[in-house]
């Protein structure tokens, strides 16, 4: 017996797949390999400068203040996910996870992947360091 297709649903990237099974096994190496070599997308405040005499190689991320204050850089697997938790920016840079993780900042900042979905994944600073960088 066949299940029948829900074409309203969208079918999960293999990032989310690959946050669903972190979910499930924080240590899944397979899990957090694919994670590191899948591309997110990071917002770009519509009210950003333009990029003119920007390195093209370098991004600057959006930080956002958590209610305890602390700084988080929110990224998406999906424009449906960036449009759940910040449906008022319109455009982002695509970007290979492992990389922005080999660049991530000393300070203490955290990473939030599909933040407000049932799979989301938060790391602190050091977590982006030693587990995404490839």
């Amino acid at each position: 017996m066949e299940t029948p297709a829900h074409d309203d649903l969208p079918t999960p990237t293999p990032a989310q797949r690959a946050l669903d099974a972190l979910a499930v096994n924080a240590e899944d190496q397979t899990a957090l390999d694919t994670l590191a070599q899948s591309e997110v997308l990071v917002p770009v405040p519509d009210d950003a400068v333009n990029g003119e005499g920007a390195d093209a190689s370098t991004v600057a991320l959006p930080v956002l203040e958590q209610p305890g204050g602390d700084p988080i850089v929110p990224v998406f697997t999906s424009e449906g996910e960036m449009a759940e938790l910040l449906p008022f920016v319109s455009r982002y840079r695509l970007i290979p996870l492992g990389a922005l993780a080999s660049q991530w900042p000393e300070e203490d900042l955290s990473l939030a992947i599909d933040g407000s979905s049932a799979h989301g994944l938060t790391l602190t600073s050091q977590g982006v360091r030693t587990l995404l960088v490839r």
